[in-house]
């Protein structure tokens, strides 16, 4: 494959999220979860509560253009996971369960309760789709934006079968918390397909369009599994947008447009 494209592409989302995670969201604190700070944003609203998760690294400053555009009823939950911005690490493994349970105990302790509106970017919609089948009882809504897929990093997507220039840029730029979450994105994976998939909620996949043009090997296998990862959703809705990955940032209209839909619909009960 040309690795040149991916070299760029990990470069611009680096700065990207440096940017992102300069700026600060409205509302946010500093609270106390399993006697660690976490830094979240708790807005109180209207259920069903949006549940944000982000991405590889990523702050919650990423959705800093979908959440002033949300209906102002709107109750939401955002944060940043521990080892993330303000938020001190965690000593358990950084793998979907973890996070996932954590998650939970943060949304309880903020008064957020159940049933929510799942959104989740990149490799946090592969943890949304953990706490979906993980507790599905609990879970209105599923809406992935560019999701990781549960076998994302298997066969041609893994590290080890990439370039020497991809895996010197990740290892530049995956480090400290993000990569102990990037060495377990395979046990995440298998989670998630160890668990039945879920059925009878809305569920939206908002697709990046503009890999779909790139015809490198790894780029090939990576928009193959753009196109799948609807498949494991029994009557999903997907949604090609006319974006690189980094949706939130470049097209946060088109998650914005996902999340109201969702929210109508489960109050209205269908």
């Amino acid at each position: 494959m040309n690795p040149m494209p991916t070299l760029r592409r990990a470069v611009g989302l680096f700065i990207i999220a440096l940017l992102a995670g300069c700026a600060g969201l409205p509302g946010t604190q500093i609270s106390q979860v399993d006697e660690r700070p976490l830094e979240l944003v708790a807005h109180p609203g209207t259920g069903p509560v949006v549940v944000f998760e982000n991405g590889l690294g990523g702050h919650m400053a990423w959705w800093g253009k979908v959440l002033p555009a949300l209906p102002a009823d709107t109750a939401y939950f955002a944060y940043n996971r521990p080892g993330i911005g303000q938020s001190a690490p965690a000593s358990t493994p950084r793998d979907g369960q973890h996070i996932v349970a954590e998650l939970r105990r943060a949304l309880q302790q903020q008064g957020m309760q159940p049933p929510y509106v799942l959104v989740g970017h990149s490799l946090g919609g592969l943890y949304m789709q953990l706490f979906a089948r993980q507790h599905p009882q609990e879970v209105a809504a599923l809406v992935l934006v560019d999701s990781t897929h549960p076998r994302q990093q298997v066969g041609a997507g893994a590290i080890e079968n990439q370039s020497l220039l991809v895996r010197g840029v990740a290892k530049a730029l995956i480090t400290g918390t993000a990569k102990d979450e990037f060495d377990l994105v395979n046990q995440t994976g298998q989670q998630v397909l160890a668990l039945p998939t879920v059925t009878g909620l809305p569920v939206t996949v908002l697709s990046a369009a503009q890999p779909m043009k790139e015809t490198s090997d790894l780029a090939k296998f990576s928009n193959a599994l753009r196109e799948d990862i609807a498949r494991l959703y029994p009557n999903a809705k997907q949604v090609w947008v006319d974006s690189g990955h980094a949706i939130p940032l470049e097209k946060p209209e088109a998650v914005v447009n996902a999340i109201t839909a969702a929210l109508a619909e489960v109050r209205a009960g269908r």
